[in-house]
């Protein structure tokens, strides 16, 4: 591992010109990165939240807050984040292993084509000059909105030890809005969150999981594996995710639960707070729930591929016309009939070639069939995921209420 973690550190990584201030340890076993832009009001209550963590979880552990911003940042956004490097340096939690890292004063800033993408990747990348290498040391990604519970640490750090996958990521149930219409929009946003990974899971995806800034994990070996975090200004969690299950597979973490916030943002161009924001004010989804007969067709072409891993392209794609003419328009658009040629080339175990499909066929071609599919009748969201819940083996859910129960208890929500 010590040479391939010296070549990310020499080519792919993000330190110079920032540095983690507030310790000079480097022993540590984990390490919780947490961005901040603007976040002094917010930031305390994420902080509180790890101090009640037992001391034996936190004694080896590294909590390091990215203050950043762009260079055109808003002159009120900047003024908070000096303020909150100022309240940092004032070494607010001494239960804490605090760190902190500048990526917010003149000439730290980040270039106006990056976002919180390269703010996680300054943190995890400067995380992993901090660690003991003599053990498996972990990253652990967390928001400067959300909370989390008193068994957080120790509850990942048992995943990893049983875990064969470097990844995990961790339940979820967003913090109670502030007013009906915003609670009314956060559980909405939730219930099509949690029925696109019930859907994945009764497809038989290898991208069941749900991509989440501030409930993920990974060890440190695997993230190096994945060649880091990605740069991009949203869905950079969606991304490395990916890239992690492809590279070291991601499990689901049993046992404890992060709390977002669901307040408004401007800050990216898609997330949880836009979602809400243009919910509440605009009245509409900036997401497609997915009709059950999506995830239906998923499951046949998947089911597809693995009986018929030594078949032709051309009776693949014409198996794939009689499951679904959407299904074979998209193959056909990606030149399906030459990507499976050259991967039956490439890949002459039939456990290589599958792999490798997956590879292609990866979370975001997934999700882009997904939205093609249109159901069969004009059946309402409720009555879509009654149908999604009884395929999965729970009848008897017509309410949008009692499905995102049932969903947030087998998805460890509640």
């Amino acid at each position: 591992m010590k040479r391939q973690l010296l070549k990310y550190l020499r080519t792919r990584a993000s330190i110079s010109p920032w540095k983690i201030a507030g310790t000079n340890r480097t022993d540590f076993a984990a390490a919780v990165v947490i961005p901040a832009l603007g976040e002094r009001d917010s930031l305390p209550a994420t902080l509180e939240s790890l101090c009640l963590n037992p001391v034996d979880s936190l004694a080896p552990t590294l909590v390091v807050v990215v203050v950043n911003n762009r260079v055109d940042v808003a002159a009120g956004l900047l003024a908070e984040n000096q303020m909150t490097l100022d309240w940092l340096q004032s070494d607010p939690y001494p239960q804490l292993n605090l760190g902190w890292i500048d990526a917010s004063s003149t000439g730290l800033e980040i270039s106006d084509k990056d976002g919180v993408g390269l703010a996680r990747k300054i943190g995890f990348d400067a995380s992993l000059q901090r660690f003991d290498w003599r053990t498996e040391p972990l990253l652990i990604s967390l928001d400067a909105d959300t909370v989390v519970e008193k068994n957080y640490l120790a509850t990942i750090f048992a995943h990893f030890v049983t875990s064969k996958a470097g990844g995990g990521v961790i339940p979820f149930r967003h913090s109670s809005g502030s007013a009906p219409v915003q609670e009314q929009a956060i559980r909405h946003y939730e219930l099509y969150l949690r029925s696109y990974l019930f859907g994945l899971q009764l497809a038989g995806s290898p991208y069941a999981y749900h991509s989440i800034g501030s409930a993920f994990a990974c060890s440190a070996t695997a993230y190096v594996k994945a060649g880091g975090m990605n740069r991009r200004c949203g869905g950079e969690d969606f991304y490395f995710l990916q890239q992690l299950a492809k590279t070291s597979q991601v499990q689901m973490v049993h046992g404890t639960v992060v709390h977002p916030s669901p307040r408004f943002s401007e800050r990216v161009p898609f997330g949880t707070g836009k979602v809400v924001q243009e919910q509440v004010e605009g009245g509409g989804d900036l997401f497609h729930f997915v009709p059950v007969r999506g995830f239906r067709v998923l499951k046949e072409w998947l089911a597809l591929i693995t009986g018929h891993l030594n078949e032709s392209a051309e009776q693949i794609m014409a198996n794939a016309l009689l499951l679904s003419p959407a299904l074979h328009q998209f193959l056909a658009e990606l030149n399906f009939a030459q990507v499976w040629m050259k991967l039956q080339k490439n890949h002459p175990s039939s456990k290589q070639r599958l792999k490798a499909f997956h590879d292609w066929f990866d979370a975001l071609r997934t999700r882009q069939l997904l939205t093609r599919i249109e159901s069969d009748s004009v059946a309402s969201i409720a009555e879509e995921i009654e149908q999604l819940m009884i395929w999965g083996g729970y009848p008897g859910l017509e309410d949008e209420d009692g499905q995102l129960m049932v969903l947030e208890r087998l998805q460890g929500g509640i």
